[in-house]
C-alpha cells in the first residue's frame, strides 16, 4: 500500500514539474507546436483524470477522488495561457476558431470548469447520486467545451 502511494506521489510530482515546464506559453519562447501539443495534452490528461475520478468516488474512495479533482481544476486554469493568436491552426489541433472569436467565453468555461472542479471537492462525500453529481460539475463542462470549441473527432 505504502509502495502504491509512493508511487503515486511520484507521478503526480513528474506531472506537476511537467506542467510547471510548460505552465506559462504565451510568455515563453515555446513554439507554436509545443503549445498545441502542450495544450492536448492537458487536456487528454484532464479527460483520463476525470475517469480515475468517476471510478473512484463510485467506489467510495473520496479522498483520492478529490486530490485528483484539485489537479483537474489546476489543469484549467494552466490551459487559459495555451491559446495564444498564433496557435489556431496547425500540428493537427481540434480547437476551432470560435475560440478566438468568443475568447471571453472559452476563458468563462475554463474558468467554470476549475471552479466546479473545486465545488466538487466539497460535495461529492454527500452526494445521494454521485454519478449525477460528477455529470453536473465535471462531464457537462466536458461537453459544453466539446460541443463549442472543439472539432468534431
Amino acid at each position: 500500500m505504502i509502495k502504491k502511494y509512493t508511487i503515486y506521489i511520484f507521478k503526480y510530482t513528474l506531472f506537476i514539474l511537467t506542467l510547471i515546464t510548460f505552465a506559462l506559453p504565451v510568455n515563453s519562447d515555446m513554439s507554436v507546436e509545443e503549445i498545441i501539443k502542450g495544450r492536448k495534452a492537458l487536456f487528454s490528461k484532464n479527460y483520463s483524470t476525470a475517469k480515475k475520478v468517476q471510478a473512484l468516488a463510485s467506489k467510495g474512495d473520496f479522498e483520492k477522488a478529490k486530490t485528483l479533482m484539485i489537479e483537474m481544476s489546476k489543469n484549467y486554469k494552466i490551459l487559459l495561457e495555451y491559446f495564444p493568436e498564433n496557435t489556431k491552426e496547425g500540428f493537427k489541433t481540434e480547437a476551432l476558431p470560435i475560440i478566438w472569436e468568443q475568447k471571453d467565453k472559452f476563458n468563462n468555461l475554463m474558468t467554470k470548469s476549475s471552479t466546479d472542479m473545486i465545488k466538487l471537492t466539497k460535495v461529492i462525500e454527500d452526494s445521494d447520486d454521485i454519478r449525477r453529481t460528477l455529470t453536473q460539475l465535471m462531464w457537462s463542462n466536458c461537453k459544453a467545451c466539446h460541443s463549442k470549441f472543439r472539432a468534431p473527432h
